[in-house]
């Protein structure tokens, strides 16, 4: 399914990435376009706080709700997904050309959604967040199988320059 809603928007969607000749230009588009994929991890976190001074629990510190675990297990399964996509992200920018380079923000529009829905279907019930959690880790699984046939396969000769 993730190839298809990144196909369509690739085709479909009016924008271009702009010329970006530089590894460090491309670098900080990566980074600019990161920044947008944190909206569901600060809202995670907001969410979380809210939920925590709602709770009916005596001890703060204590064991915690249910519906304050959901939120705090959101928040930090999206940070570390968040990290590793981040880093593989940057390290595909470096080698995509220029035509493809708008698969950049799309990837972020892609983690920022399914991250979001996996939000939602985790709050529904626990069975229900494969969908959301696949959404999030193949695309991130397809861009470090890129990232490592295009290190060692594609410029083996510029691995570590």
């Amino acid at each position: 399914l993730c190839p298809c809603f990144i196909y369509g928007a690739y085709v479909f969607l009016p924008f271009d990435a702009p010329l970006l000749p530089t590894v460090s230009a491309r670098l900080v588009y990566t980074l600019r376009c990161a920044a947008f994929a944190t909206f569901p991890i600060v809202l995670g976190m907001i969410v979380s706080g809210i939920s925590r001074l709602c709770s009916s629990a005596l001890e703060p510190f204590g064991e915690l709700q249910r519906e304050v675990e959901i939120h705090r297990t959101y928040v930090s399964q999206s940070v570390h997904l968040f990290i590793l996509y981040f880093f593989n992200m940057a390290v595909l920018a470096t080698y995509l050309p220029q035509e493809v380079l708008k698969l950049i923000p799309l990837l972020t529009g892609l983690f920022a959604i399914s991250r979001l829905i996996y939000w939602l279907s985790y709050a529904i019930g626990r069975s229900f967040r494969a969908f959301g959690f696949s959404m999030t880790f193949l695309p991130l699984l397809a861009m470090l199988l890129w990232n490592l046939y295009s290190m060692f396969v594609v410029e083996p000769e510029n691995l570590l320059a």
